[in-house]
């Protein structure tokens, strides 16, 4: 079939009509257990009646002023997110890509305060920050950066999980921040040692460097804990999240702390649809629901998911990744996982996703019911014996 959209996604042939909590359905009826959520972004479900409800009210009277009046909503919503995260400032834009668009122009600004003519922050191996030209310098992902001729210069690659790397680039006088992912999502879920945040946080205190934190994925309550560095002591510099912050619906935000507040003036940064009434108003209401017992269940569903497999597998090399409802389960090499996705879908009406080359990645609702979480571990169980029994 001809079409008029540029071919930029490899799509998978299904396409699907409506959803409902953990379900996708197509035209004919067919239910299919949604175990990715658009990619970590319906945390709490399809269609969450809260949710829905915010935007229809919102809709009905008021969508977009612009930024240059002042926004009630935005006004709430950013109470409410910088109340969660611990931080004290926040700008608001419509994507993980352009949050972290927003940090590195924090960083440069800092940069330029302290007089670094041409400053670089550090970024890890593996990572994924986005796809506008900067952010897609700073992600390490080959395919995403070829034939861009991404700014290179602007960054120093290291190791990702290992703090004596970064450590190592003490003294460099032109570095003047670390980027980092809590857990690394598109990169193969790697997940770092318990403390290595709280080395790079006493690195970059004894640096003068800010410590800007990617939870576009593992923000909004994805690995049991409302952002995934609340599981250390640290206070990050600058955070940004996206993703799960408008259970669907396109924003994203970039929060400030420490030395990182007043670095912006008027001016500085903008967005035509940052943080309108109808984005902000979606934010209060994801907040609203997004409570403890929901992250609790985030952290306990999680967890037997991965112990149901692990249990089951681990024998035969696979390991679990991850935290909560971020979930990775690394393959073995002589497994073939080309067609996992298909199969999954296909075979078992179970939506997975493939990533890092070797890591089947699980991104379920945080509310799971235990009735779906039971299900999906059959799912996956099914599925790997098909592909343990197809590599043998």
């Amino acid at each position: 079939m001809n079409s008029h959209i540029m071919p930029t996604y490899a799509r998978q042939p299904i396409s699907f009509v409506r959803g409902e909590g953990s379900y996708l359905y197509t035209e004919d009826g067919t239910a299919y257990l949604d175990a990715l959520t658009g990619i970590a972004v319906c945390g709490l479900g399809h269609c969450h009646p809260a949710i829905t409800q915010a935007i229809t009210e919102q809709a009905s009277s008021l969508v977009h002023t612009s930024n240059l009046f002042g926004i009630d909503w935005q006004e709430k919503a950013a109470d409410k997110l910088c109340q969660a995260a611990g931080m004290q400032q926040v700008f608001f834009a419509n994507s993980g890509a352009e949050a972290n668009e927003c940090a590195l122009k924090i960083a440069r600004l800092y940069a330029h305060n302290q007089g670094k003519a041409k400053p670089k922050v550090i970024v890890m191996e593996n990572s994924f920050h986005g796809r506008t030209l900067l952010t897609v310098s700073a992600t390490a992902n080959p395919k995403a950066r070829a034939g861009f001729y991404t700014l290179d210069d602007e960054f120093v690659r290291v190791p990702f999980g290992e703090a004596d790397a970064v450590a190592a680039l003490s003294g460099d006088p032109d570095i003047c921040a670390v980027l980092v992912e809590p857990i690394q999502g598109e990169g193969g879920l790697h997940t770092p040692p318990d403390d290595y945040l709280e080395k790079l946080s006493k690195i970059c205190k004894d640096n003068d460097w800010l410590l800007m934190l990617d939870e576009v994925q593992t923000g909004n309550g994805r690995t049991g804990k409302y952002f995934a560095y609340q599981y250390s002591t640290i206070a990050p510099d600058v955070l940004t999240t996206a993703k799960g912050l408008g259970n669907g619906f396109p924003i994203g935000a970039c929060m400030v702390n420490n030395k990182a507040v007043g670095l912006f003036g008027a001016g500085s940064h903008g967005s035509t649809y940052g943080g309108t009434p109808l984005g902000s108003r979606v934010v209060c209401a994801v907040y609203d629901v997004l409570d403890e017992a929901i992250m609790d269940n985030a952290r306990t569903q999680g967890d037997a998911i991965r112990a149901h497999i692990v249990d089951k597998f681990g024998a035969q090399g696979v390991s679990a990744r991850g935290r909560g409802m971020m979930i990775g389960f690394a393959m073995p090499k002589e497994v073939d996982l080309t067609e996992a996705v298909n199969i999954a879908r296909d075979q078992h009406h179970l939506i997975i996703n493939v990533t890092g080359g070797n890591v089947i990645r699980l991104l379920p609702a945080l509310n799971l019911s235990k009735q779906d979480t039971d299900l999906l571990i059959d799912k996956m169980t099914d599925l790997l014996v098909g592909l343990f029994n197809q590599s043998h």
